[in-house]
Formats: C-alpha cells, sequence, structure tokens
C-alpha cells in the first residue's frame, strides 16, 4: 500500500499542532497551505505555517482565500487522500471537498454534536463548561456537521480564561492525533454519523459582545473577562474619554458598599474595585485606549 497523501490548511495554533504531529509521526504532507501573514490581523492567536512547512523542506503556499482557483488546482493536482482543515474561518467549498479521495477533516473544540458553529472557547467559558471534547470530524456541507473520526476530554476549571482552555483543548488535540495518524497511515479510518437530535449551535461572536454590562451578576462578568481575554479582544467599558480592556479580574464579597453598579469603589496603581449587583469585581490586568465618546462623572457606562 502506497503512501496515503495529505494536504493541511490552516492560520492557527492548532493547525500547528497538526502540522507538527504529522512531522513527529514522519507522516508530513505533501504540501501545506497557510494563510498569508499580511491578512492576518484579525486572526486570533495566528500562525505562520510556511516557517514550519520551509524549515522541513515541506512545500508550502499561501493563501488570502483558500478557494481561490489557484490554490485549488494545487490541491487537485496532488490529488490527496485527505485534507486537513484546521484553525481557518473561512469556509470550504465543495471543489476543494471533492478533490480528497477519502475526505477533508476538520477539527473544532467542542463534544460535537453538541456547539457547532462559531467562538467556541469563548461560549464554554461563558457559559461555565467544566468539561468539553477535542474533535476531529470529516467535513460535509454543514456546520461541522460530518461524521466524527475520535474525541479527547479535557476539562475548564472555575478561574480558567480563554488562553487556559485554548491550551487545554490544542493539547487534548494533540493527545487524539497519535491515534489518528495511526490510522490514516494505515488507512483504517473510521467514522461514526453525529446524532442531529442532540446538534446545538454556538452564534457569531463579535468584539462588541465583550462591553460589560455592570448590572450583570458578578460572576457573569468574571466569567465574560475570562471568556475575552487574550487571545481575544477583552472584555471592556468606557470611562470618561477611555476605552478599558479588562484581561484579569476576581470577584468578591460585597458587605460595605452602596452605590450604582458601574462605580468605582476604589483604585490603586495596580487594581480598581468596581460595584457590581451582588459584589465587587476586582480589576487586576487592564489597558486604557484613547477613545474619545466623553462621558460625565464618575460612573462607568
Amino acid at each position: 500500500m502506497g503512501k496515503m497523501k495529505t494536504v493541511l490548511i490552516g492560520s492557527v495554533e492548532s493547525s500547528k499542532i497538526v502540522l507538527d504531529a504529522m512531522i513527529n509521526n514522519a507522516y508530513p504532507p505533501e504540501m501545506v497551505f497557510g494563510l498569508d501573514p499580511q491578512y492576518s490581523s484579525n486572526v486570533s492567536g495566528y500562525v505562520d505555517l510556511s516557517v514550519i512547512a520551509e524549515k522541513h523542506d515541506i512545500p508550502c503556499m499561501t493563501f488570502r482565500n483558500i478557494n481561490d482557483q489557484a490554490c485549488v488546482e494545487q490541491i487537485k493536482a496532488i490529488s490527496p487522500d485527505y485534507i486537513f482543515v484546521v484553525g481557518i474561518s473561512q469556509l470550504i467549498k465543495e471543489d476543494i471537498i471533492n478533490a480528497a479521495a477519502r475526505g477533508v477533516i476538520g477539527y473544532h473544540p467542542t463534544a460535537l454534536p453538541k456547539y457547532r458553529g462559531r467562538a467556541a472557547l469563548p461560549w464554554l467559558v461563558i457559559l461555565g463548561e467544566q468539561e468539553s471534547k477535542s474533535s476531529l470530524f470529516f467535513i460535509d456541507e454543514g456546520m461541522d456537521s460530518g461524521d466524527i473520526i475520535d474525541q479527547e476530554t479535557y476539562l475548564i476549571g472555575d478561574n480558567d480564561y480563554a488562553h487556559d482552555v485554548y491550551h487545554a483543548s490544542n493539547e487534548a488535540l494533540e493527545r487524539m492525533l497519535e491515534r489518528v495518524l495511526e490510522k490514516l497511515k494505515n488507512d483504517a479510518v473510521e467514522a461514526t454519523p453525529q446524532n442531529e437530535d442532540e446538534a446545538t449551535y454556538l452564534l457569531k461572536r463579535t468584539p462588541e459582545d465583550g462591553r460589560i454590562d455592570w448590572s450583570a451578576a458578578s460572576d457573569d462578568i468574571y466569567r465574560l473577562v475570562r471568556a475575552t481575554s487574550r487571545p481575544y479582544p477583552g472584555a471592556f467599558f468606557f470611562y470618561k474619554d477611555h476605552k478599558v480592556i479588562v484581561w484579569e479580574a476576581s470577584v468578591h464579597p460585597n458587605t460595605k458598599y452602596i452605590g450604582i453598579p458601574g462605580q468605582i469603589i476604589r483604585s490603586d496603581s495596580g487594581t480598581i474595585d468596581v460595584l457590581c449587583m451582588d459584589g465587587i469585581l476586582r480589576i487586576e490586568d487592564y489597558e486604557t485606549v484613547a477613545d474619545f465618546r466623553f462621558i460625565d462623572g464618575n460612573k462607568f457606562k
């Protein structure tokens, strides 16, 4: 049996994990397609795959849109058995799906069919999930709806930030790839259809969704801070002529202060205590950005 030919398409840390695993398992792809750095400004956790590919003498092509004719023709010329599409937000069109003799493999950091869709890691934190799974599955015409190849569990702690969940899901992907790549090499991949009755969908999040509502419960605000922290754009509010981005915070009980949610209780060089409906949010890491929406008074909006 000849070598199963693969192609990898990606742009972020999870894409790098797949490429590293393929190299370490002596199963490098025939070609790597990486998002061109000049189009990476809005990609959280961007990784330039061409650097790794060139280091290991793997042919590489950069792209702006993976569905461009030049990319499609290059993929068809390779005639891959499998195509890995990991860590890009662009939808793969039929031309590429049909170019893989045995299928296109996608990755999603949730326990599919639960939580298909967008912004999975921030949503997991916002929803207070304590356990999830990294999933490898065959991409079809739907949204994260194809047959499941393998899954690996990871845990989410009560105080984990987005980057903690990001690392945990990537470590689960790494563990799972050991099994899956071995099956790929031996043409022994099996997949299980998803149960459509159990499918749920995560809708798109935008940076504006990180705006803090000080009338919310302090635990909810704390989850929002953790969910939108690095590598995401951050939870934020406006104060006078500045936008304040909150990267780290903690929740504390309030037995002394009466006021309006959003008022500053105290601040020093390192922290700011803000009154919430049912407690105090202590802001421990933040940055300010000039935003000339002048706001009167001493209250967060």
